[in-house]
């Protein structure tokens, strides 16, 4: 099972650094490729660039919490659930605190 895993081309989980203009503002985001060709994918499938693709997804963000805390890890995290992990997961049972 880990050679499923542990064999991968390495260029698949190398760092890549895109600078883009986030609803007007300059930066940069350092993906994983294989993160990067899965969001090229939705915004190709959504009909918009990528960098468009990632501002509207920031708006959405800001306008439903105000703030993005890390916007890497929502990235990763919606990649995975465009891949459907999520669907095959079990419900999360969160500890009241």
């Amino acid at each position: 099972m880990c050679q499923i895993f542990a064999g991968q081309d390495p260029s698949r989980y190398e760092s890549v650094t895109r600078r883009l203009r986030l609803n007007g503002q300059s930066t940069s985001i350092r993906l994983e490729r294989a993160f990067w060709r899965i969001l090229d994918q939705i915004a190709a499938k959504e009909g918009v660039s990528t960098p468009a693709f990632l501002s509207k997804l920031h708006s959405e963000v800001l306008e439903q919490q105000g703030e993005v805390t890390n916007f890497t890890s929502l990235l990763r995290c919606a990649c995975t659930i465009h891949l459907g992990e999520l669907d095959q997961l079990p419900p999360a049972r969160f500890a009241a605190e």
